[in-house]
C-alpha cells in the first residue's frame, strides 16, 4: 500500500512539473515584443495567406518577436486556418496570443486617416478632430509631453516646449485601433519617424555638417517650400549654400509658420512688415536655421536634405509658369527678373 501511495505521488509530482514547464514556456512564447510600446503598426493579411505568411507579416512589421513562437501559439489555440484577410491595427504591446485571436476572428477594428506632407501639428489636431479620431484638445495635450523622449532617443536633440514633436508627426495614411488614444496616436507616428534615424542617414548628415534633428528643420522647409518633386533639390542646395556663407535663409515658410504659432491667419504674400516679425522661426531676421522643423516633412523632403543636388544657386521663386515649378540662380539681377516675370504672369492670370 506505501509503495503505492509513493508511486502516485511521483507521478503527480512528474505532471506537476511537466505542466510547469508546459505553462512556463507557453508563457513566454506568448510575451509581447514590447509591452511599454503601444503604438500601433498597420498591417495587411491578404486572402489565402497562411500562418506562416502571416507570422512573416507580423515580423516584418516589428510587432512580434518570433515568427516560431507565433506559429506555436497558432498551433496551440487552433487558430490555424482560421485568419481572415483584412487590416489590422497591432501593437507591439499586445501579446501574440491576442494578435492572432484578433485576426482569426476578423477583428478589424480599425480607424483610417491620412496626414499628408507638410502639415504642422495645430494641422495634423484640426485634421483628427474633424475626422473624429480624437479631439483636439487631447491630441495637442498629448503631443506636448515628454514621456516619449525615452523610447525614441532622437526626440533629445529635438526643440524644448510645446513644439517639441514638431516635425517629428511622420505625414502617412494611418489605420489604428477605434479606441486608440491621442498618445498612442503620437506615437504611431514618432514610430514612423525613427526608420530615417539610421546609422547610414547619420553619417550623411554628418558630410554635410549638421545632425539628423538639423536635417529634419531642413528637410520641412523644403517640404513647405517645394511645389514640384524635380525642385526639392535644388532647394536644398540654396539653404546649404546660404548656410555656408553665412547669408540669411530668408524663408517665407518660416515666418508663415511663425505667425501661425501665435495664432494669425495663413498669408501667402508676405509683406515687408511681416518679414520682420519677431520669432526665432523667423529666417529673414535670424542667420541659420529656424529654432525647429515647421512642418513634418515627407520622406522625398528627408531625402532631399541628406542629398542635396550640388548647384551654386543662392535664390529661388516661383516660376512665371505658374505650375508650382521655382525659377533658380545665382546672382540677385536674375533672381529680381525671375520674380517680375512671376508676379506679370499671376497678375495676367488674376
Amino acid at each position: 500500500m506505501k509503495k503505492s501511495i509513493k508511486i502516485a505521488t511521483k507521478i503527480i509530482l512528474f505532471i506537476l512539473i511537466i505542466l510547469a514547464i508546459f505553462f512556463g514556456s507557453l508563457s513566454y512564447l506568448n510575451k509581447p515584443k514590447d509591452k511599454n510600446d503601444e503604438s500601433f503598426k498597420t498591417i495587411s493579411i491578404e486572402k489565402g495567406y497562411s500562418t506562416d505568411d502571416i507570422a512573416s507579416a507580423l515580423y516584418k512589421e516589428g510587432v512580434i518577436s518570433s515568427k516560431k513562437s507565433f506559429k506555436i501559439i497558432s498551433r496551440i489555440y487552433r487558430f490555424d486556418g482560421k485568419y481572415q484577410a483584412g487590416t489590422y491595427a497591432i501593437s507591439p504591446a499586445m501579446r501574440p496570443r491576442i494578435i492572432a485571436k484578433k485576426i482569426a476572428d476578423g477583428k478589424v477594428e480599425a480607424k483610417i486617416f491620412t496626414i499628408p506632407e507638410g502639415f504642422s501639428i495645430l494641422q495634423i489636431a484640426d485634421r483628427l478632430d474633424k475626422n473624429k479620431i480624437v479631439r483636439k484638445d487631447d491630441f495637442l495635450k498629448a503631443v506636448r509631453s515628454k514621456s516619449y523622449d525615452k523610447n525614441f532617443k532622437f526626440l533629445n536633440n529635438a526643440q524644448s516646449g510645446d513644439n517639441h514633436l514638431e516635425g517629428y508627426l511622420y505625414p502617412l495614411t494611418y489605420h489604428v485601433a477605434v479606441n486608440a488614444t491621442s498618445q498612442q496616436i503620437v506615437e504611431s507616428m514618432l514610430s514612423e519617424t525613427s526608420k530615417f534615424f539610421t546609422k547610414e542617414n547619420e553619417e550623411k548628415a554628418k558630410k554635410l555638417g549638421y545632425n539628423l534633428n538639423e536635417i529634419m528643420i531642413i528637410a520641412s522647409l523644403i517640404e513647405r517650400e517645394a511645389g514640384i518633386d524635380e525642385d526639392r533639390g535644388k532647394i536644398a542646395s540654396v539653404i546649404y549654400n546660404r548656410l555656408k556663407i553665412d547669408m540669411p535663409l530668408q524663408l517665407c515658410s518660416s515666418v508663415q509658420y511663425a505667425q501661425s504659432l501665435a495664432g494669425l491667419p495663413h498669408k501667402e504674400d508676405l509683406s515687408i512688415e511681416d518679414t520682420q516679425f519677431d520669432s526665432p522661426y523667423n529666417t529673414y531676421i535670424h542667420k541659420g536655421l529656424p529654432a525647429g522643423p515647421v512642418c513634418s516633412p515627407g520622406k522625398k523632403s528627408i531625402e532631399a536634405a541628406l542629398n542635396p543636388e550640388k548647384t551654386d544657386y543662392l535664390y529661388f521663386v516661383l516660376s512665371g509658369k505658374l505650375d508650382g515649378s521655382s525659377e533658380f540662380s545665382k546672382d540677385i539681377s536674375d533672381f529680381e527678373k525671375n520674380k517680375e516675370s512671376y508676379t506679370k504672369a499671376r497678375e495676367k492670370k488674376n
